[in-house]
């Protein structure tokens, strides 16, 4: 109770502030009231587009969840790689290091006209929006835990005769993949904001377009389910993500 407590109080004070608004003015869009809304969702969800023949709500659910996987994964790859590399090999990450940094204090947003420049409109740029804004922080992340393996397991396994590919595979790649996990949850916020915009800007599809494109209607009704839908989604993923280090990783979860 004490977990759904701030919920109730939110939902509670909504819809008492919304239905003040349309008591007074019953053509007022800022706050819809739950009738609303929920006609919103049958249109969009459960009622097929005149134009296109497709559920606009399901079309640009896996529009977006297609980019963020594509993202999410790229970034966990590079991320893994690069952080092995300069948190293992003095000389990498010592040309590397300074350049993840800066790199990783860049606003990405900034860059997203550049994308669009050098990539086009179409899906590589968003994706590579995704990658660019979480990648480094991630990389950095995964880079100051490699530095924080005991140096009493590099002489062990050294002194066992264990080689260099050795070390990486039995070794760091094992103590990397949970905080891995754990790092791809805290970018999960900043993922969601860089696709939402970028599909807000140049999108013919997915969540952020359709918000961006219903709201010069002031059409709220929509919006707020798919906001309500958005965090919906971010929050089964996340799950999803704890569950499965829990699952994989037992031993880190219970050191922690």
């Amino acid at each position: 109770m004490l977990l759904l407590l701030p919920f109730i109080v939110l939902v509670v004070v909504y819809f008492t502030s919304s239905s003040l608004r349309l008591a007074v003015n019953p053509e007022d869009k800022l706050l819809p009231s739950a009738t609303q809304m929920g006609n919103a969702v049958k249109e969009f969800a459960f009622t097929e587009d005149k134009r296109t023949g497709e559920y606009l709500l399901w079309r640009d659910t896996e529009a977006s969840l297609k980019r963020l996987a594509i993202g999410l994964v790229v970034s966990a790859a590079l991320a893994l790689v690069v952080g092995i590399a300069t948190g293992t090999i003095p000389l990498i990450g010592a040309v590397l290091s300074p350049f993840i940094k800066v790199v990783s204090m860049i606003p990405p947003l900034s860059v997203l006209p550049i994308l669009f420049i050098v990539f086009g409109l179409d899906e590589l740029s968003k994706v590579v929006l995704i990658v660019v804004g979480i990648t480094p922080m991630i990389i950095r992340d995964l880079q100051q835990r490699t530095r924080e393996i005991p140096s009493e397991l590099w002489v062990k396994a050294q002194t066992l005769g264990a080689t260099s590919w050795t070390l990486i595979l039995r070794m760091i790649v094992p103590q990397l993949l949970p905080r891995l996990l754990i790092a791809m949850r805290l970018s999960l916020g900043s993922a969601w904001l860089f696709l939402i915009a970028a599909e807000a800007i140049a999108s013919t599809d997915g969540l952020g377009y359709r918000i961006f494109l219903v709201r010069r209607y002031l059409a709220m009704d929509v919006i707020l389910p798919y906001v309500m839908w958005i965090t919906l989604l971010a929050w089964l993923i996340d799950e999803a993500l704890r569950r499965l280090t829990r699952w994989a990783f037992p031993w880190y979860v219970g050191a922690q």
